[in-house]
Formats: structure tokens, sequence, C-alpha cells
């Protein structure tokens, strides 16, 4: 059997176990999933496959979610089998994933976009496509009560964790501080992942912290949890007209009082996540993966609530991401509005 993957040590592979049993029964080797080669689609995967997920920080939705995933795919018995593993996220998902590091990515849609109009972080136009719209990430903005910050202008010369580098919280940071007037040098930028970021909120290392996330997002409630009493949510929608601009993707949003029991509802601006694959992954493999992801929908929903989101509904509502080919036919087959 043949090897899809050349793992780089960035990051942990998870599912060790699937890991080590599906590669004993292949001989010590795995599966490349092929490319598309214009034949029809039939969601028949012929001989045993294996794909990376590419997923985000420990303590974030994208890697709950994406292990998960990795195991529903896993026990679905269709040939394909599934390893997810910790990234910094969007930006990096999407270059690795074109990179054939992986195979499947997790992304913001704000990023996605970006990439297939080859534009943000990406100077060319990337070539992926989406398998479906799944949650949505809130921006989530926290300040530490001793700070004195009331909105994101007062983050000048504060210390301020815009995210893992290459993440797309840092995409989304750097544009609230510019939609606020602030460059990123007016900060003190901390590029940390989320678990460091929210042992520096703790510390009192870092003033400010900005992340995008699904609900809820484990690392944000261990810092709710910990830290109530010092610790509080900035309203950034007044931001919301400025980063319009910069992508009509953002909307408005709220983040439940239940969600970390804060006194109260917090709103915010909030963007889609899109799953993605290269444009020319076999449309077979695409279609098992799109299938597992409605039909393991439950499954998902005990690993995060952020899965409850996911919707035939929506899943085509990727744009200017298009939906690939073999994701197009499971849609088809599910019933999934046009």
């Amino acid at each position: 059997m043949r090897r899809i993957l050349n793992p780089r040590k960035m990051g942990s592979i998870v599912l060790a176990g699937t890991l080590a049993a599906a590669t004993a029964a292949c001989g010590g080797r795995q599966d490349a999933a092929s490319t598309d080669t214009g034949g029809a689609v039939t969601c028949e995967v012929g001989q045993a496959t294996r794909v990376g997920i590419a997923t985000g920080n420990a303590t974030g939705v994208y890697f709950a979610l994406g292990n998960a995933f990795a195991e529903q795919v896993n026990s679905a018995g269709k040939n394909v089998q599934a390893t997810a593993s910790e990234t910094g996220a969007s930006v990096q998902n999407i270059q690795q994933l074109v990179a054939g590091t992986y195979d499947v990515a997790f992304s913001l849609a704000d990023t996605a976009a970006d990439a297939v109009n080859g534009s943000g972080s990406f100077t060319t136009k990337q070539p992926v496509t989406a398998l479906a719209r799944i949650h949505t990430n809130y921006t989530q903005v926290i300040v530490r009560k001793e700070a004195g910050i009331k909105d994101v202008a007062g983050m000048k010369g504060k210390r301020v964790s815009t995210g893992s580098p290459k993440s797309g919280t840092e995409v989304i940071a750097n544009r609230v501080l510019k939609a606020a007037g602030l460059a990123e040098t007016d900060v003190q930028a901390q590029k940390l992942d989320l678990t460091k970021t929210v042992d520096g909120m703790k510390e009192g290392t870092i003033d400010a912290l900005f992340f995008s996330g699904g609900l809820p997002t484990p690392g944000i409630t261990d810092l709710l949890t910990t830290s109530a009493d010092k610790v509080e949510f900035l309203d950034i929608t007044p931001l919301l007209p400025e980063m319009q601009k910069i992508n009509e993707v953002y909307q408005e949003g709220t983040i439940p009082a239940a969600t970390y029991k804060t006194p109260a509802d917090v709103k915010t601006i909030i963007v889609p996540n899109l799953l993605l694959v290269r444009d020319n992954l076999d449309p077979n493999v695409a279609c098992v993966l799109t299938r597992a992801l409605f039909d393991k929908k439950a499954q998902l929903e005990q690993a995060n609530a952020a899965a409850r989101e996911i919707s035939l509904e929506t899943a085509r509502k990727t744009a200017p991401v298009t939906v690939h080919r073999g994701a197009a036919k499971a849609l088809d087959d599910l019933g999934a509005p046009k």
C-alpha cells in the first residue's frame, strides 16, 4: 500500500491507536488518495485510502471536531481512514493542503475566500474547493479588567494575543485592529496559540486576546471558569461596517450568556467555517468524506456542540469557494438544497 502523508513535526498526530492498527493492517504503508480523472462519481473507493486532516489549536473547536470527524470516517467502513493533526489553523492549513501534507483542512470562510482569490495571505489563487460549509466561528475578544481596555482602540500599547502565526484568528485580529484605526505595530502583538494565550491571561502577562472559534471553545471555557472575575468580553460590533468593506462574509452574531456563564449575551463578529480539499482530490473520496460529515453528525455533536450548526440547508453556501464535485454528488444524494 502506498503512503499518503509525509508527516511533519509541526503538530501532534492524534488517534494514535487507530493509526497504528490501520498501518499494521496495511503492512506499514498507507494508500494515497488518487486524483480526479474525470470519471463518474460513484462514492465507492476501491482500495484502502488514508487522508490527513488539518485542524487547529489543541484547545479549539477545529481540533475537537477534526478528531471526531476522523473517528467517524474510520468507522464508516468505506475504505477511507483518516488521521487528524493539531495545526496553526486556517492559513497554514490551506498552504499545507495545497502542498499535499494534508488532504482535508478546516478553514475560516474569509481565509478560504482569500485563497481562491489570491488575496490577503495568498499571492496567487489556490486550487482548493469545499466539501461543505460547517459551523460558525465567533470572534472572541477578551480583556483583563485590570488592563482598563474598553474598546479595541484602547488596546494601543497593550500586550495583545493575535493568535497563532498563519491562523484565521491572526487574520481577523489584524483586520479588527485596522478597523479600529490601529496597526499591528500599535500593540505589543503576542503571536501565541490558544493554550499559551489562556495561560498568559491567567498569569497577567497578556492584556487582551483574540480568538476565532466555535461555541464553546474549550480554551475559552477554561479561562472563563478559572478567571471569570478578572476578565471580560468586548463588544466589537461597532467595527462591523469597516470589516464588511474588507469581506462581506463578516456578520453580527451573539455569544449566548449560557455558553460561558457570562452576565449577559455578548455581541460579536462572526464568520462561517468551511471544510476544504484540493480541487483535484478523487471525487469518490470527497463523496465518502462528505457523507460521513452528515451521516455522523450526531456523533460529532457529542464531541462539541458547534457541530449542531452543520446543516444540509447551508452546506453549499461556500461562495466564492466552489463545492468539490464529489461533495456535490453526496449533497445531491442527501437532498441538500442547491
